[in-house]
């Protein structure tokens, strides 16, 4: 669960979703002035439940639509 966090938008086929979710990652800690540890993404994104890129878990889920990356911090 998402305690706060920021919509990222990156449809660029060019780039592997590790790529994508530090891309998204580097722009909120440049942004926010903290380092999230949780991306939300589409179902659709990968086959696993969940995966960890660098120190961001990262989740799927029905409610971000595709290309886009909810990420933030966890409310845990």
């Amino acid at each position: 669960m998402m305690k706060t966090g920021m919509l990222w938008l990156d449809a660029d086929a060019r780039r592997t979703l590790e790529e994508k979710v530090q891309r998204a990652v580097d722009y909120y800690r440049q942004k926010y002035g903290a380092s999230p540890d949780l991306c939300l993404v589409n179902t659709a994104t990968f086959a696993e439940e969940e995966i960890n890129i660098g120190a961001v878990k990262v989740q799927r889920t029905r409610t971000v639509l595709p290309h886009h990356f909810w990420v933030g911090l966890s409310a845990a």
